[in-house]
């Protein structure tokens, strides 16, 4: 699918699809207050007409605490008034609420589709969420070259060519990935790397390219094994093999046993891609599966990927703020935010009736541009399939829950021995890297009990302490991030600005720069604790855990708490290393020419070609700059001021 999707406010025909209305209200108290929640949402009905859109739900600071569509908006809203009749959790929203935005559009499809795009840009409090922050990678066969590439893609999908997927994980996209190229050949190269081969590369030596690069195969022949390839997704595999089989046997007739063994190797690859499909989903075509488990207020969702009758993946999701919400309906919200960025296949198979569910069928149909249905199968292998889909969902929420539990117990241990008030519902670990004070970069990444929250992760490049100096980077990183929590959140109001816990890599040195910086803005309400290598560290694995009051505690090397301080410091570890490593390798690669403000990569290329040097080019006369190709009198002028400023 291209193009923008129906309910986004980015649509070339927004004007005509959306109308952004404002009814605002706003009281100078950010406490619950159910009174004043249900003027403003009073205030907020005088302005409304039986139209459907989308609406939500603001706090005092602004934030947006729920967001809803409506068939009619005025009848909807209405709704939120009768206090009375709503669930003790909509109360608490209500009494929180103090304006709303109105987003009205042309049909309830568009503003479903709406909703959804809008609650995974906000991921409003009171909305069911889907926790699932990493695109899906996809298999891409361009169509952009003589010779079409075939790799692995995620993101947006501008490049002109067929998408199949989406597939579970990275994982099983690369095992497809490399069977298919064993199976038909196809190149996987950039288009630079293609232009530029005079000889073949490995990947044709190891039977996994057939060399277009350099003519080892004709456009002709390319073209049936693209073609193969594209019977192959689309779920025709028989086909496929029964001609490799006529191949080889015609080849091995012929006594040509080199061309036969590559066949055979070639059939070899498409067996192992049907023999590596777990589920059989053999006649079910292109389809999801959506079945859903709970238990003790938790809920889980298990989603298979089948396309062309073959099983690329299963994915388990654990949404968010599901208490008091029905079952059907949470698996609705999952449904609707998984497709805000996947494409909906024509079948989407699932274990109950969801509410609305005409409604969603029309909103999927609308994103796919083509007919989308919704099915519960009773009998016969879609059946099967959902059965089996029913059965992982349960596994994964137990196994999940047996996760959270230990991770609670964990997490209530590590409070106790650091002795804090209550365990940590975020923490933040901080590290530094530099050689000899260059390129240095500081980190914080960020723990919850539901694990690492890699969206919050912060790089900090060293700016002020530029000298072999880790205390006076740590007071820079520390300085940096508190002084913007204190500006954005002065009041300690909203989630996920200050933490619970801060761990800081390192001992009695870098503690005492923390709190250095703490007091110096008046911060004296956040724990923390320095954690470095213990003397026994190399022997016993263990490590001294320093406290602001300059007392030292260790764990015993059997200690679950242990494991995960240990862990905690290992993730800091590799992201500031890693974030060290980008650093030094771009100032490698890094030209005295990307000082030059306005002055592109083209620009640089050719001013490299034509003087050989950056330092030529610093000394070239305005005349000598102006001869250069592609360089224009305004490009050239613009160089040499830069680097004769005096005159």
């Amino acid at each position: 699918m291209s193009g923008t999707k129906a309910g986004s406010p980015h649509d070339p025909r927004g004007a005509e699809r959306f109308n952004e209305e404002r009814a605002a209200y706003t009281v100078s108290r950010a406490q619950p207050n159910l009174e004043a929640g249900v003027t403003a949402i009073r205030e907020t009905v005088k302005t409304l007409k039986p139209i459907p859109g989308v609406y939500r739900m603001l706090d005092a600071r602004g934030d947006v605490l729920y967001v809803g569509k409506a068939r009619s908006l005025k009848a909807r809203v209405a709704n939120y008034t009768q206090v009375n009749g709503l669930s003790g959790r909509l109360q608490r929203m209500v009494s929180q609420c103090r304006s709303m935005e109105i987003v009205t559009t042309n049909s309830e499809a568009e503003a479903l589709l709406l909703e959804a795009q809008l609650i995974k840009r906000y991921r409003p409090p009171f909305n069911v969420l889907l926790r699932d922050d990493k695109s899906f990678p996809f298999i891409l066969l361009r169509a952009d070259h003589e010779f079409p590439r075939i790799h692995k893609h995620r993101g947006a999908r501008r490049a002109k060519g067929n998408y199949y997927g989406p597939f579970a994980s990275a994982g099983n996209v690369n095992t497809t990935l490399n069977a298919l190229q064993k199976l038909f050949l196809l190149r996987s190269c950039t288009d630079s790397f293609f232009n530029n081969r005079d000889r073949p590369c490995l990947l044709y030596q190891i039977k996994r390219c057939s060399a277009p690069c350099v003519d080892r195969i004709s456009t002709e022949d390319y073209d049936d094994l693209v073609r193969q390839a594209k019977d192959f997704l689309a779920g025709k595999s028989g086909k496929v093999q029964a001609d490799l089989e006529k191949q080889m046997a015609k080849a091995a007739e012929e006594l040509d046993f080199e061309t036969a063994a590559i066949l055979r190797d070639r059939l070899r690859a498409a067996t192992f891609i049907q023999g590596s499909q777990a589920i059989n989903a053999s006649g079910v075509g292109d389809a999801d599966v959506f079945a859903l488990a709970s238990k003790g207020g938790h809920v889980g969702v298990q989603a298979f990927f089948i396309r062309g009758g073959q099983n690329w993946g299963h994915r388990a999701f654990f949404p968010s703020h599901t208490k008091e919400v029905e079952e059907a309906q949470v698996l609705a919200n999952v449904m609707l935010q998984f497709y805000e960025e996947v494409p909906p296949p024509p079948t989407i198979l699932v274990d109950r009736d969801l509410p609305e569910s005409e409604l969603i069928e029309a909103a999927l149909s609308e994103v796919a541009e083509r007919k989308v249905v919704l099915s519960i199968p009773q009998r016969g292998d879609r059946r099967k399939l959902l059965a089996q889909a029913q059965r992982n969902a349960v596994e994964a929420l137990e196994r999940r829950l047996a996760e959270t539990g230990t991770k609670a117990k964990v997490n209530r241990e590590l409070a106790e021995f650091l002795e804090l008030d209550a365990p940590p519902e975020r923490i933040e670990v901080y590290d530094n890297s530099h050689i000899q004070g260059a390129k240095a970069v500081g980190a914080m990444v960020v723990a919850s009990p539901e694990g690492f929250e890699k969206s919050q992760y912060r790089k900090f490049n060293i700016k002020e302490a530029q000298t072999n100096d880790d205390f006076a980077m740590m007071r820079e990183v520390m300085q940096r991030r508190f002084t913007r929590a204190m500006k954005d959140d002065p009041d300690r109001e909203r989630a996920g600005v200050w933490p619970d816990l801060v761990l800081v890599d390192g001992g009695k040195g870098q503690l005492s720069s923390v709190m250095e910086v703490l007091g110096e803005l008046g911060i004296d309400d956040v724990p923390v604790i320095g954690i470095a290598k213990g003397p026994h560290h190399g022997r016993e694995g263990r490590e001294v855990f320093h406290f602001p009051d300059g007392r030292e505690k260790m764990l015993p090397t059997n200690s679950q708490v242990l494991f995960y301080a240990q862990r905690l410091r290992d993730e800091v570890h590799r992201y500031v290393i890693g974030a060290h490593r980008a650093k030094r390798s771009k100032a490698i690669t890094a030209s005295p020419l990307d000082e030059i403000p306005g002055i592109g990569p083209a620009r640089k290329r050719a001013l490299l070609l034509h003087f050989g040097t950056a330092s030529k080019v610093r000394a070239a006369a305005l005349e000598d700059l102006q001869r250069a190709p592609g360089v224009s009198e305004n490009v050239a002028r613009q160089v040499y001021d830069f680097y004769h400023a005096g005159g």
